[in-house]
């Protein structure tokens, strides 16, 4: 039986060959890498002769699933099912497989559907920008040192980092299925640099750069949120159980008993208690905030083609102007975007609206409601 890495290396290195082929092979090298590792991990399929159309169909299925959660951009997911597609359609042309399982209309249908339409792109745009100046009225509308406050300044600077920043919603909040993103923390963020470390679509750790539309904001949500240790959550959960729970292992970590718990339990909140005793709560979740999104997109009356605002849709209000900058760390990679998807540095005065703190923009005071596991 021949195994699929075996016929991987054979197809890079005729792709490799020829003008301009490097790059692409590098690219694929990286896409069909990790589809070999998902295939194995999930299925254990490691030879040709295993390989079925519905092992094709359930990756178009995981792609869609990271995608919905806003760890892929849905050209981005639709270019990785493509690469294994013409990776798999090289293997018929040279009698390594009968047919390609990736044809199967099954497993095209399960992709996600990417916005193409320039209307579309436009209504995205600008139904991130009205949300965006309305939640940053609401903030500075807000009392200072008020609850009320804290919570518009929050949902402002997540707004502005997915819409300025162009982060995807798996690299700045939890996901729950996945142990490695536990949502981005105050260690991450450098405000003299310019940049949010965050691990990237290539599971490897990436310094992003925050231009002055998601650097303020964010700036300003810091001072309020006034957090205790640098690993704090940049948006920690408001479920209660998620943060009694994380607090109450705290504690049993550091040699509190159960009577000495139950006794802290009683005399302080849990979200008192982890501050404290600088114990982080969870992150909140994509799904979370998806919520967030929902509920400001409905209070402040902004759509996308009749649907509430998701993360991605405002990542791509970002990716309209052009993709994320990204920059180089002594532990972090470079933001790139596969194959056809190109690095373009962001001209931080195009289309961002005013970065003056004092001009009108911030969020939904409905936002402290434990809903945001």
């Amino acid at each position: 039986m021949i195994p699929i890495t075996a016929g991987v290396d054979r197809y890079l290195d005729r792709k490799s060959v020829g003008e301009g082929a490097g790059t692409y092979a590098s690219n694929a090298s990286s896409i069909l890498t990790r589809w070999t590792e998902w295939l194995e991990a999930e299925y254990d399929v490691e030879a040709f002769a295993d390989l079925e159309r519905a092992h094709l169909e359930a990756y178009a299925r995981y792609l869609s699933r990271r995608t919905a959660r806003d760890e892929y951009a849905a050209s981005t997911a639709r270019t990785y099912f493509a690469v294994v597609r013409a990776f798999l359609s090289w293997c018929v042309e040279e009698s390594i497989l009968s047919a390609n399982p990736a044809e199967a209309s099954r497993a095209t249908a399960a992709l996600p559907t990417p916005v193409e339409s320039e209307a579309g792109g436009r209504s995205v745009k600008r139904a991130t920008y009205e949300l965006e100046a309305e939640v940053r009225r609401l903030a500075n509308e807000a009392p200072d040192g008020s609850t009320e406050r804290l919570n518009r300044l929050r949902e402002y600077a997540m707004i502005a980092l997915l819409a300025h920043a162009g982060l995807r919603g798996g690299e700045l909040f939890r996901v729950p299925e996945d142990d490695r993103r536990d949502g981005a923390t105050w260690d991450d963020v450098d405000f003299y640099a310019g940049t949010i470390r965050v691990l990237g679509t290539s599971q490897e750790l990436e310094d992003v750069s925050l231009p002055a539309g998601a650097r303020t904001p964010l700036r300003r949500y810091r001072v309020a949120l006034e957090p205790p240790t640098t690993d704090w959550p940049l948006f920690p959960t408001r479920h209660a159980p998620s943060i009694a729970a994380t607090v109450r292992a705290g504690l049993a970590d550091r040699g509190f008993d159960a009577d000495e718990i139950d006794a802290a339990f009683e005399s302080a909140t849990a979200s008192d208690l982890a501050r404290e005793y600088g114990i982080s709560p969870p992150a909140i979740t994509t799904e979370g905030a998806r919520t967030i999104l929902k509920r400001l997109s409905q209070r402040v009356e902004v759509a996308v083609d009749g649907d509430y605002l998701t993360p991605g849709d405002a990542r791509r209000a970002h990716d309209d102007r052009g993709e994320r900058t990204a920059a180089t760390g002594p532990q972090g990679g470079i933001r790139t975007r596969a194959l056809e998807e190109s690095l373009v540095a962001v001209d931080e005065s195009a289309d961002q609206g005013p970065d003056d703190p004092s001009t009108p923009h911030d969020a939904d005071p409905d936002a402290h409601r434990d809903d945001e596991g």
